[in-house]
């Protein structure tokens, strides 16, 4: 949207879009899980205070656990820069200080997530409640784009088809159920 890639005729480039974004994601997904049942499969314990670095270790010594630093590096500053990013740009909708003062939005966002890292520290626990807490958004979000699903006056000749409303209100409550359980846990986990 920000893009200016909106309406009906741009739905196949949406489509492709968050397909191959789906995809790759779970690749990566797949490939980290192969990664690490085969470290597990060969009979190595995993430190429970660091298990995805652990694997990298024992499957590649010191240049594994190098190389997952980098990757985990990568995967930190690009999801700290996409949810700037796109929070930004939902507020920027909603507040007119942040519509004029966009980028400096941006930039106070990042330095707030650096500022929570720092305080807290503890990297691994703060990967699972982030996590946790985006089992909380998915809901409401999914909840959301089927209300605004229903409002025929957006979407022009579009019609959300019946049977993925229900599915999606199946997934957004089951979903909702296990988001609040693994939050609350993983929140209280932080804490101790």
């Amino acid at each position: 949207m920000d893009a200016g890639i909106v309406g009906e005729e741009n739905l196949p480039e949406v489509n492709k879009s968050s397909i191959s974004g789906i995809i790759i994601a779970g690749l990566m997904r797949i490939l980290l899980f192969l990664a690490v049942l085969g470290v597990v499969a060969k009979g190595h314990t995993l430190d429970p205070n660091n298990p995805p670095a652990s694997a990298f270790k024992i499957a590649a010594g010191t240049v594994g656990y190098k190389l997952f630093g980098l990757v985990l590096w990568a995967a930190a500053i690009t999801s700290v820069i996409g949810s700037a990013y796109t929070s930004m740009s939902f507020l920027k909708s909603y507040s007119k200080k942040v519509r004029q003062n966009y980028n400096i939005a941006i930039i106070v966002f990042i330095l707030l997530s650096l500022a929570v890292f720092v305080t807290i520290g503890k990297p691994v626990k703060l990967l699972i409640l982030a996590g946790a807490f985006n089992g909380l958004i998915l809901p409401v979000t999914l909840t959301a784009m089927l209300l605004v699903l229903r409002k025929k006056e957006l979407f022009g000749n579009y019609r959300h088809p019946v049977w993925l409303t229900v599915f999606g209100v199946i997934v957004a409550l089951v979903v909702g159920y296990f988001g609040v359980v693994s939050f609350k846990d993983q929140f209280l986990k932080l804490l101790s």
